[in-house]
């Protein structure tokens, strides 16, 4: 066995940023995965023959780890790039190209749907967060930071409500306003090309998860599915897997969350860590996928059908002439409703936006119920340096390099962990 064996438990996109970035680096390693696939939370999923998601997941162009990941596994060809815009019935906002920050003045001046009112007090909420640097004297749920910032019913509902469910999956009385700020840093005040949006024309599997396997393999790393890591023990020379008989001198748990504290039993040292993520809530996404005889006419890739919680419909005729997707965010009413009724309910509210619509021929209801963590205000967030030598955690629920630059769960946040657990074994292994 080498003299340093790197094992990554978790092939989601955590564990698969961690492996390349180390893999880069001339270190190979072995990856445990206990699905059949690569992905994780966003992965591939076999519907009659079509690959579609398990969800939509948005990119936007301030993923820069995320990209920098998909340059090297060349993949960001099946991206699409667009300019921000966010549209739903009685509201429009669209970025124009022009810099930073004359794009977001002339973006809200230009916005339908809101009064000069709403105008102005989002643009002095804006300045506001910007005279703070984004940083908060102490954290508080979204809602009241609003209040507190004299936010209008209507622009909140609008603009800020949509934006803070969509990007931590949690309402805004449970969200975390300085998470939702470091949100805006990146999107809203960022250059234009920060706020882009990236539609993935492709499903997940093929835009990372094979392309992940394809990309390791081919750098003498070994990738294990359908190999379920049962717990993790501490030895004299390193870490013993359980499950798939290995052991490791430096181990990468990248797992769901919710999964870890179980990992974590045979390591007394981290009990801390195993009663900080027992502590977390879980928010669900559900994605109603529809296929139509003939493609919608959508004047945008995505379209909000209502306020707030209302779903969005995201065109996706790379997938099949006349495949839609519509997802819901977070915790609320509609997970109650009977399948056929959700698909019903969905149904009239597209008729209601485009007319008519060509006959359906399918129809699949996908929910992950705990697709991210409750995303609350001062959230405890383990480090990606264990107590333990040689233990690492990565996973979008920790607290990364820069603590007070936390993500919400989302797809960056998964990648950045990944990068920041390699440059750690990296910088250690010096």
């Amino acid at each position: 066995m080498p003299a340093k064996q790197v094992a990554i438990v978790g092939g989601g996109w955590a564990g698969i940023a961690c492996a390349v970035e180390l893999a880069d680096q001339g270190i190979p390693v072995t990856l445990f995965e206990a699905a059949k696939q690569l992905g994780g939370r966003a992965r591939r999923v076999d519907w009659d023959g079509l690959k579609i998601d398990n969800g939509q997941h948005l990119l936007i162009g301030a993923y820069r780890e995320t990209l920098r990941l998909m340059n090297r596994l060349g993949t960001t060809l099946h991206l699409e790039r667009r300019p921000l815009r966010l549209g739903m019935p009685g509201f429009r906002l669209q970025l124009p190209h022009l810099p930073k920050p004359l794009h977001l003045a002339f973006g809200l001046l230009l916005a339908a749907g809101l009064s000069l009112r709403d105008k102005l007090a989002a643009a002095r909420f804006m300045r506001h967060l910007q005279a703070i640097d984004f940083v908060l004297a102490a954290d508080q749920p979204v809602s009241e930071l609003l209040a507190h910032q004299h936010q209008p019913r209507n622009l909140i509902e609008k603009l800020w409500a949509p934006l803070c469910i969509a990007a931590l999956n949690t309402p805004l009385q449970q969200a975390s306003a300085q998470v939702f700020c470091n949100v805006l840093r990146d999107s809203l005040a960022g250059t234009r090309a920060d706020s882009d949006l990236l539609f993935n024309r492709t499903d997940l599997g093929t835009l990372l998860g094979d392309a992940g396997l394809t990309y390791l393999s081919q750098r003498q790393c070994e990738i294990h599915t359908s190999s379920r890591v049962e717990s993790i023990t501490r030895v004299d020379q390193g870490f013993q897997l359980a499950g798939p008989e290995f052991m490791a001198t430096q181990v990468v748990l990248a797992p769901h969350p919710a999964h870890l504290p179980a990992l974590l039993t045979g390591l007394p040292e981290l009990a801390s860590v195993a009663e900080q993520v027992n502590s977390y809530t879980w928010q669900p996404i559900l994605t109603l996928w529809l296929r139509f005889a003939e493609p919608l006419s959508l004047p945008f890739p995505m379209l909000g059908l209502g306020d707030s919680q209302a779903p969005w419909v995201f065109e996706r005729n790379d997938i099949a002439p006349g495949v839609v997707s519509l997802v819901t965010s977070a915790d609320g009413p509609h997970l109650g409703l009977p399948a056929e009724q959700l698909r019903d309910d969905y149904l009239s509210l597209l008729a209601a936006r485009f007319g008519p619509l060509p006959e359906l021929l399918a129809w699949k209801t996908i929910i992950e119920k705990r697709a991210t963590y409750t995303c609350t205000p001062d959230m405890p967030r383990p480090a990606n340096r264990t107590l333990l030598p040689g233990c690492y955690l990565a996973g979008d629920y920790t607290a990364g390099a820069n603590t007070g630059l936390t993500y919400p769960a989302t797809l960056e946040g998964a990648v950045r962990s990944g990068v920041e657990c390699a440059r750690l074994i990296l910088a250690d292994l010096k």
